[in-house]
C-alpha cells in the first residue's frame, strides 16, 4: 500500500500512524481488531522498505505536510536500515515508533529475532509481504530474472529461507517454499503473528488517550 489515507479514525482526539506500506495489512488488522477508533492509519510507499536509505526524508516530508493535524503521532517503522537516521526526525515532531532494528525483529519478537540470528546468520527472512511480493521486490529488483548467473554471488553465503508467518495464509507458505527453492535454499516456517506491532500499537493509544 502507497501513501494515501488507510483507515480514517472516528473519534478525537486523532492520532496518526505513519506506517510503512509493508506492513499496511498487518497495521489495520491491529487497529480494527482492538477497536483502535481515536487512529488514522496513513502509508508510505512499500517500496521505501528496498530503499532504506530514503525513508527518513520521506517520513519528515510527509510529517511536516500533515503531523500538526493530530494530537499524537506514531510511526509504523523500525529503524529498518536508516542507521539510526530515523530517530532525529521523530524528535521533531515528538512521534514514537516500533522497537527494534527491523520488521523481522518486532514480527519475532526482537529477544526471540537476535537469538535466531545468532544460531544461524546464514538466513534470508521473509515476511507475508516479501512472500506476496517475492517475484517484484527480491528476484526481479535483484536482476536475477535477467541475470541467474548472478544467484550464487547473491544468495551464496545464505543457508536456509524463514518464513516469519503473519498469518496461517497457505497460499503464501507455498509462496514462500518456492521463493526458497528457486534460490537453492532449505525452507522453515514460524508463525509469529503481528508480534511487537500490536502491543506497540495498543500502548501508545492507551497513553494518549490517558493524556488526553
Amino acid at each position: 500500500m502507497d501513501d494515501e489515507l488507510a483507515w480514517r479514525a472516528a473519534a478525537a482526539p486523532r492520532l496518526l500512524v505513519l506506517a510503512c506500506g509493508a506492513i499496511a495489512r498487518e497495521t489495520l488488522a491491529v487497529v480494527r481488531a482492538n477497536r483502535l477508533d481515536h487512529v488514522e492509519v496513513r502509508c508510505l510507499p512499500a517500496k521505501l522498505h528496498s530503499t532504506p536509505a530514503l525513508i527518513p526524508a520521506a517520513v519528515d516530508a510527509k510529517l511536516a505536510e500533515i503531523a500538526s493535524g493530530y494530537d499524537a503521532v506514531f510511526v509504523g517503522y523500525a529503524d529498518c536500515g536508516t542507521a539510526g537516521a530515523l530517530d532525529p526526525v521523530l524528535a521533531k515532531y515528538g512521534a514514537e515508533r516500533l522497537p527494534g532494528a527491523h520488521c523481522y525483529g518486532f514480527f519475532a519478537g526482537n529477544a526471540e529475532w537476535e537469538a535466531l540470528h545468532d544460531a544461524q546468520p546464514a538466513t534470508f527472512y521473509l515476511t507475508d509481504f516479501l512472500a506476496r511480493h517475492f517475484e517484484s521486490l527480491v528476484w526481479r529488483a535483484l536482476k536475477l530474472d535477467r541475470y541467474p548467473q548472478l544467484l550464487p554471488q547473491i544468495f551464496g553465503n545464505y543457508e536456509r529461507v524463514l518464513y516469519l508467518a503473519q498469518t496461517d495464509d497457505d497460499d503464501l507458505t507455498t509462496r514462500a517454499q518456492a521463493a526458497a527453492e528457486k534460490l537453492g535454499l532449505a525452507f522453515e516456517r514460524r508463525r509469529t503473528g503481528y508480534g511487537e506491532l500490536e502491543p506497540a500499537l495498543t500502548r501508545f493509544t492507551e497513553r494518549r488517550l490517558a493524556l488526553a
